[in-house]
């Protein structure tokens, strides 16, 4: 059976940079270390009024290219976003055009969240071992500070932009091994965004403020920060046991751990949950903050500059849909 790797991964972020300091400016009840405390992030990277989701893959994208990939082997486009540039068509077909990329990719969008880049994987990988594709490109864009209201402090010194490409081939320094996703729809109005789409086409103008979850609004993003984080300490620890036992390891057989990126408060809880060990968990949030789909490869290129992805490298991703899903990656030594 063919096998599927990861070949190079490359990101990119927006230029304008938000600091805790410009945060705790406009709430002064907040300071930049208690932010920093609080959630592990110092700064995060904000797209420009005018740049898209669409533009920030596109960006990653030639990003990778610049470290020697030839596009002209790229067969397949997915694209992992919730902010496409329009309703339709597909923002992958406008990259694939963008790009220069040849008119016998295939190419599409798949619309999901912080577990967008281990569903990526998983299809990347359907389409190698099925024999649809043997170069796809993997990008996963988000704009989610688009989205927050300027007035939600809680959402606003989380979430970053951000976007990454990922060569995903035949061979690589990542062989993608077994691959565990799940869904529960039931749990959607946790993390939303009502307004603009078919079921409600217009503006609801339903702002309200809460004295527990604050600032509520269904045209902007709202996260239920109790919920989500519940529903992450309920379905992470499964997931990583049903990932090891189908990839026949034990937990100390891992040799790293990158979970999505939400916040620092929230992974912690996790590695403490699952007892792994502080030195083979990888964080990297602190200059880029929550950039959703993003995180987990931008960690990922940061954790090989350092010499740390080898072995065995668990990936885990959790968030809105409510959705999951998980990983196992076999690093080839470089």
């Amino acid at each position: 059976m063919k096998k599927a790797f990861i070949n190079d991964i490359a990101y990119y972020l927006p230029e304008k940079v938000l600091t805790n300091e410009q945060i705790a400016k406009e709430f002064p009840e907040w300071s930049a270390d208690k932010v920093a405390s609080k959630v592990g992030i110092t700064e995060r990277h904000i797209s420009a009024p005018d740049e898209t989701a669409t533009d920030m893959a596109y960006k990653a994208a030639l990003k990778l290219f610049d470290q020697g990939i030839d596009r002209s082997i790229v067969d397949f486009v997915l694209l992992c976003t919730q902010s496409g540039d329009y309703f339709l068509p597909s923002s992958a077909c406008l990259l694939q055009d963008r790009l220069g990329l040849s008119t016998h990719s295939g190419a599409l969008d798949f619309n999901l969240g912080c577990s967008g880049y281990e569903y990526g994987l998983a299809i990347a990988k359907g389409l190698i071992v099925s024999g649809v594709a043997e170069n796809i490109l993997l990008l996963t864009s988000e704009t989610y500070t688009k989205y927050i209201h300027p007035q939600d402090k809680g959402n606003r010194t989380i979430f970053g932009d951000g976007a990454s490409a990922s060569l995903i081939s035949t061979d690589g320094f990542a062989e993608i091994g077994e691959i565990v996703v799940g869904t529960d729809g039931s749990g959607a109005e946790n993390l939303i965004v009502k307004s603009l789409g078919a079921r409600h086409k217009t503006m609801l103008n339903d702002l309200r403020i809460d004295n527990e979850e604050g600032l509520i609004s269904g045209d902007y993003l709202y996260m239920h920060g109790g919920n989500v984080f519940n529903f992450t300490a309920n379905v992470v620890p499964p997931m990583v046991e049903e990932l090891l036992q189908k990839s026949h390891l034990k937990q100390e057989d891992v040799d790293l751990w990158i979970f999505h990126q939400a916040n620092k408060y929230m992974i912690n809880y996790l590695r403490k949950l699952l007892d792994i060990e502080n030195e083979k968990f990888y964080i990297y949030m602190e200059f880029v903050g929550n950039t959703v789909s993003s995180t987990i490869p931008i960690a990922m290129v940061e954790a090989r500059k350092e010499g740390r992805l080898r072995g065995n490298v668990l990936l885990a991703g959790f968030g809105v849909g409510l959705s999951w899903g998980g990983v196992m990656l076999r690093i080839n030594q470089e």
